[in-house]
């Protein structure tokens, strides 16, 4: 299965995309969107959405894993980001790429094995979980992978299979 991880912003998106097989990981593709501090805000989002959907039809992904968004801070950062990610969201969807959400809990979990792993060890075992020599810059590349990977493990077990047949019957 190829799964494109992402981690939503709008100065810089990571993505990721990785091919997840019998519990083993490939990297394929990973990067950052980045856009201008000073470019008007609509170019920035159409910058973003260009760029992922470049990525998206070059891997044709069969999954999208998305970082939840939740906000505890700064509210005009979090209007930007919801901003970029529904831009982010259209890409998939335009592509046919169904789009699943994780929380930072949920995607620490699936790396670590612990929910209250600090982001050094999440980096540490997502680049050892990929073979990768070094971790990729910018963070935000490396937490897209942390997310592709997280999707992986939900995808691949057989409870998440068994749920995702039932839900089946209800459409």
């Amino acid at each position: 299965m190829v799964i494109l991880g992402i981690d939503p912003g709008y100065a810089i998106v990571g993505y990721g995309v990785i091919r997840a097989q019998r519990g083993r990981y490939q990297p394929l593709e990973h990067g950052a969107v980045v856009t201008k501090a000073g470019e008007d805000f609509n170019r920035r989002l159409e910058v973003i959405y260009d760029s992922l959907t470049k990525v998206m039809n070059q891997w044709k992904p069969e999954a999208a894993a998305i970082e939840k968004l939740y906000f505890q801070n700064n509210q005009k950062t979090a209007i930007g980001v919801a901003e970029a990610r529904g831009v982010i969201l259209l890409a998939a969807q335009k592509a046919g790429i169904e789009v699943f959400e994780y929380t930072p809990l949920q995607v620490k979990m699936a790396v670590t094995g612990y929910g209250q792993a600090l982001k050094p060890q999440v980096m540490e075992m997502t680049r050892r979980l990929l073979c990768l020599k070094e971790m990729p810059k910018p963070d935000d590349t490396a937490d897209a992978l942390a997310m592709a990977i997280c999707h992986g493990q939900a995808a691949g077990s057989a409870l998440r299979r068994n749920l995702l047949k039932r839900t089946d019957c209800f459409k």
